[in-house]
């Protein structure tokens, strides 16, 4: 089958991966917390593309700047491979490997490869400060965008998937996890014969991104048929309370609506507070932000977000990372599908209000004809992918995958379309094209009838957004509250918001966001009268409330924001605070630098550079 991404091009890799083929990763890893370092030896099996015959004469490999690599060879303790380190990106290097041409006739070969990776984006040591329980060290890996070139030697592109696996030795007293579906200690040698090593296996092919290591004090408990929840000794029964029950309902209406669930298994990893995102998708194993654990599972959607990237972002994905709405567009479209069939619509309603209304307030903050803000991202060679990350790919692509459902009419029809897509496209790397290609193939009725060039390239708010009017009945009493609190309305309305659902009161908060000001004596009340919002464990709610204390410089509550900043380093809470705090006064302005100067020893590398052209004003 032959895609539009068989051609695409992808500005963010230096790797050759068009001439030569990866069909499969073997790692040794001997993690050193004393040294900060990863030793490792790398067995990658290539071959040439057929297209590609007497043209090339290497191999290129994305590498970083803060791996260092050893050796090449074509055979364990044969002769070595001439290999060149060459400029790239200030994101990636380029590992340049001579290749004899008798290795080149399409036949399968193996290469060697010795490095010690010590950090960049994607390797991660916290010391034991930095983690819930305050003893032991950690050690994290994070591949997405393109940050685990700095992890081991690879093709570091969306548009290559291969299965892997890996030994892993690590000190006494440690736990190892991986993205694998397969895991044991003892009874697999790695390399060197050495059978003290946990082993790893993922038979299915995945996009380097994927490949996930984490090394800590790490403990696991059941939390369904096919899944654990692992943590840290300190909040392991707290996360397993959490998750308990909740995790195969997900996971088999997944499956109902988009197809079988091929992961094997699902875990879910809780991580350090400094972690800088909600969740990421390793398969089998689910990185997700201690922030999730409310007491309440009321923010749980996390947890089914990642599980939806099974089908739309593992299973089938973006083949380049201006392509990202095709992992998180499909993924929040699925989201919702999941939790309207198991909450109800007017639920899941106003939850995809209130992310609208943090599109909404992206655009704003951005511009409308921001390039961002557009669903096919222009990414020009040597910018790093993450840098082009926001709302947009996440909220834009939803509302572009409910036009596309609108336009077929029944969502079952559409649901059925998602699920031949998804068998369609399987273990496959894609573009826009291919998708648009069969879905007019598809529905055969509305070929020339959608602008597909105006959705991807056309910055600003989606011309189309779903009927939400469902959750009409939940947020209509935010709103009607919103106005009151903020001294807009004398209408009679119900205060009480014990029983609200836990989104109702997000859009409260995003509807008293959206005021111009609000007065002192206002903020003191609403504090007064709602500890369960200015005094919350809820991170989602501690955002919204930060904000609105920031912009009205209520500084009585910036003692919340304070502790808010220094209990978690995701980036989706982070920054926005920063920025909101740079905006604000003068007492506000000095509160980010305070703050900053206290935390970013905790703050994930790419965060920590955030928050610094934040405050540097850029």
């Amino acid at each position: 089958m032959r895609l539009h991404s068989d051609s695409a091009t992808d500005v963010a890799t230096a790797s050759n991966f068009r001439e030569i083929k990866v069909s499969g990763y073997h790692f040794d890893f001997d993690v050193d917390f004393d040294r900060r370092e990863i030793k490792g030896q790398e067995v990658l099996s290539c071959s040439l593309v057929s297209s590609a015959e007497k043209k090339t004469k290497e191999v290129i490999l994305d590498v970083h700047q803060t791996l260092q690599v050893i050796r090449v060879g074509l055979q364990q303790n044969d002769t070595d491979l001439k290999f060149e380190i060459k400029p790239f990106t200030d994101y990636g290097t380029a590992l340049h490997i001579q290749i004899p041409e008798s290795k080149l006739d399409g036949s399968e070969f193996k290469l060697w490869i010795s490095f010690i990776a010590t950090g960049g984006t994607g390797v991660c040591w916290l010391d034991p400060l930095q983690t819930a329980g305050k003893v032991k060290p950690y050690l994290y890996t994070q591949g997405q965008a393109a940050c685990n070139r700095s992890f081991f030697p690879c093709q570091d592109t969306p548009a290559v998937k291969t299965p892997y696996t890996a030994n892993v030795k690590i000190p006494e007293g440690f736990t190892a996890v991986m993205s694998a579906s397969e895991s044991s200690y003892g009874n697999v040698p790695n390399l060197t014969g050495n059978k003290n090593t946990y082993y790893f296996s993922l038979k299915q092919p995945v996009q380097c991104y994927l490949i996930a290591l984490a090394v800590g004090d790490i403990q696991s408990a059941n939390i369904g048929p096919r899944s654990k929840v692992w943590a840290e000794p300190s909040v392991l029964e707290k996360a397993k309370n959490e998750f308990n029950g909740v995790v195969e309902e997900f996971i088999n209406t997944g499956e109902r609506l988009f197809g079988p669930y091929v992961w094997d298994k699902y875990d879910i990893l809780i991580m350090p507070p400094s972690f800088p995102f909600g969740g990421m998708e390793n398969p089998c194993l689910t990185f997700v932000t201690p922030c999730l654990l409310v007491g309440d599972k009321s923010l749980t959607d996390v947890v089914i977000h990642e599980i939806t990237h099974s089908w739309f972002g593992n299973l089938v994905t973006n083949a380049t990372w201006s392509e990202f709405w095709l992992n998180e567009g499909f993924t929040m479209f699925g989201q919702r599908r999941i939790m309207e069939e198991i909450f109800g619509k007017a639920y899941t309603c106003l939850e995809a209000q209130c992310g609208l209304a943090l599109l909404k307030q992206h655009i704003d903050d951005s511009g409308q004809d921001h390039p961002l803000n557009r669903l096919r991202v222009v990414i020009e060679p040597g910018v790093d992918p993450d840098d082009t990350y926001n709302e947009t790919p996440y909220e834009k692509g939803y509302s572009f995958v409910c036009y596309l459902q609108h336009m077929v009419g029944d969502v079952h029809k559409f649901d059925d379309f998602l699920k031949s897509y998804v068998d369609k496209y399987k273990f496959k790397s894609v573009v826009a094209e291919d998708m648009f290609d069969y879905y007019v193939e598809y529905f055969p009725e509305l070929k020339g009838k959608i602008d597909f060039d105006a959705w991807l390239n056309v910055p600003g708010w989606p011309t189309y957004v779903p009927d939400l009017s469902a959750g009409q009945e939940l947020t209509e009493p935010a709103e009607k509250l919103a106005a009151v609190l903020a001294g807009e309305s004398n209408e009679t309305v119900d205060r009480n918001i014990e029983a609200w659902k836990t989104y109702q009161i997000f859009h409260l908060l995003d509807k008293l966001l959206e005021r111009s000001h609000i007065s002192h004596d206002r903020l003191q009340f609403i504090s007064k009268t709602y500890p369960n919002i200015s005094q919350s464990q809820n991170s989602e709610i501690l955002l919204r409330w930060g904000q609105i204390v920031i912009k009205n410089d209520f500084q009585p509550a910036f003692p919340t924001v304070r502790n808010f900043l220094n209990s978690q380093g995701k980036q989706k809470y982070t920054l926005p605070i920063y920025k909101a705090l740079v905006k604000g006064s003068e007492t506000a302005q000095n509160l980010a630098t305070t703050i900053f100067n206290e935390t970013q020893d905790t703050l994930h590398i790419n965060v920590r550079n955030y928050v610094q052209k934040i405050l540097a004003g850029n």
